[in-house]
């Protein structure tokens, strides 16, 4: 990958060739995405994650967003993780364009992807109207979030996920894969958010060792892609095709 600097900002090559402009996380006021989302109106919630709820926006300029809310007191410590992350420029990872920190209220902005999760278009929920993928968009989509991840890795220090699954996939109007999330579960843990776990038990998409070593890396990555991987070629949730308490592994299930 190569970077280059201009006047405006940084440009970080997408990994295929394409360049795109990279100008740094934009602080937004309380008020501006207040306006955004109809006052946090309900009918703008369209989700919730890790880090909180989540409600789709449109700002002034015309330009659509995700708006990830949480609860939580005025830390320097949130700006100066959101600024190292928005400084992670990829065409197969989300971009995070601001922040705001006011009225008691932590958010993150980040671009809004039309086609929502990938999980919503393998699973048949009965809720969503979604586009049934076919093996070829399925292979664009494991390829796209495989160089996402491969380009945390590869950054220095080094980015770990921590929290990779097929919910924090998304897929924009080309079903463009691009992955979710990437340094949240960092971000939390630094706000010391209530003590939060990354290493709960039950969870499909977590490799097993780091139960047993306590430690999330790139290969505890590279496992929760394997099982992104399963979801991705079935259509199903491993959830509902193994289950944790079973003596057999998730691999040892597969093979």
């Amino acid at each position: 990958m190569t970077v280059e600097w201009s006047r405006r900002g940084r440009i970080s090559s997408s990994g295929d060739g394409h360049a795109t402009e990279h100008q740094g996380a934009r602080q937004f006021t309380l008020e501006e995405l207040s306006q955004a989302t109809k006052s946090f109106d309900e009918c703008n919630l369209v989700g919730s994650g890790s880090f909180g709820l989540v409600y789709k926006g449109l700002l002034l300029d015309g330009t659509i967003v995700a708006i990830k809310m949480r609860r939580g007191a005025p830390q320097p410590e949130f700006v100066e993780e959101v600024k190292k992350l928005s400084e992670i420029c990829h065409r197969n990872l989300v971009s995070l364009i601001g922040y705001c920190q006011e009225g008691g209220l932590q958010m993150l902005v980040f671009e809004y992807l039309p086609n929502g999760s990938i999980s919503r278009h393998l699973y048949d929920t009965g809720r969503d109207q979604v586009i049934r993928l076919e093996f070829k968009q399925r292979l664009s989509i494991a390829i796209g979030t495989a160089k996402g991840l491969a380009h945390l890795h590869s950054l220095v220090p080094q980015v770990v996920h921590k929290d990779f699954k097929s919910s924090n996939v998304l897929v924009d109007e080309n079903f463009i894969a691009k992955v979710a999330d990437a340094g949240v579960a960092k971000l939390l843990q630094r706000l010391d958010d209530a003590g939060r776990s990354w290493s709960s038990g039950g969870n499909v998409f977590q490799d097993p060792e780091v139960e047993e070593f306590g430690a999330l890396s790139e290969a505890s990555d590279v496992y929760s892609f394997g099982v992104f991987l399963l979801e991705l070629i079935t259509g199903q949730e491993v959830a509902h095709l193994f289950s944790p308490e079973s003596e057999e592994s998730l691999a040892q299930w597969v093979m």
